[in-house]
């Protein structure tokens, strides 16, 4: 068994001859630590399905587990204790609050989590120098480039430090320059041991994960693996890198 397993999820809206089919039979594994890329056709399911990985979405029929447990059998409370413990969630349109800053949007998913408000704060200042944007805590959303709003959408997501991150075209407000650091980024937290699981429309951008699934019709049409790019094998020679030099260091104190 995978770490995420979806068993013939199927999604469909309205009833009768009306009855439409977005997801139409999806089995899917998923282990921990990939780099899933999913694309397909508009229509073709890829946000449905996103969203059931999600826990925010049940489905018509099939099962979705995540490390054994079947997500929709539990109760709606239990499974937002799971969103929030288990996943992160980065959109393409950022959902950054307008009037909170920087540092208090990416605190919103600690809303309810029992922890002083400094210690929040810490969490989310932490998680925006991760992203490298540890000096704009307290700008505004208007005050930051559209890449840095990307960068603040993924510090939300990591604050709970997840155990996915689920990405819906992250890269597809920004110019191909800022898309490829967003990609970095990502493929770097994926190094850390984040499982991501992002759909895209570039063929490009999906070349940093390790698999990518292509959706038809609400069904697999094709898998391919060991994807990633040369940008993508890049970030993990400059981590491999850091590690000698950190290792060297030790070595000679």
């Amino acid at each position: 068994m995978s770490y995420i397993d979806a068993e013939n999820l199927v999604k469909q809206y309205g009833a009768g001859e009306a009855t439409i089919t977005a997801v139409g039979g999806v089995d899917l594994g998923i282990d921990k630590g990939e780099f899933v890329a999913i694309m397909g056709e508009s229509g073709s399911g890829k946000s449905t399905l996103l969203s059931m990985l999600g826990g925010l979405n049940s489905p018509t029929s099939g099962r979705f587990l995540v490390d054994g447990v079947d997500v929709y059998a539990l109760t709606s409370d239990e499974r937002a204790d799971f969103r929030r413990r288990s996943v992160g969630f980065v959109f393409q349109n950022f959902h950054l609050l307008p009037y909170l800053t920087l540092a208090e949007n990416v605190m919103l998913p600690l809303a309810i989590v029992k922890m002083g408000k400094q210690q929040k704060l810490a969490a989310a200042i932490d998680a925006l120098a991760r992203v490298g944007l540890p000096d704009k805590a307290t700008r505004l959303p208007n005050q930051i480039s559209g890449g840095e709003q990307e960068r603040v959408a993924i510090a939300r997501a990591i604050v709970n430090h997840p155990r996915v991150i689920l990405a819906d075209e992250p890269t597809g407000n920004l110019d191909t320059h800022t898309g490829s650091e967003i990609m970095k980024l990502l493929t770097t937290l994926n190094h850390e041991g984040i499982t991501v699981i992002m759909v895209t429309h570039s063929n490009e951008y999906a070349r940093y994960a390790r698999r990518l699934i292509r959706l038809s019709d609400g069904r697999v049409a094709d898998e391919e693996t060991k994807l990633q790019c040369s940008q993508s094998r890049r970030v993990n020679a400059d981590r491999t890198q850091k590690r000698r030099k950190k290792s060297r260091k030790k070595v000679r104190l």
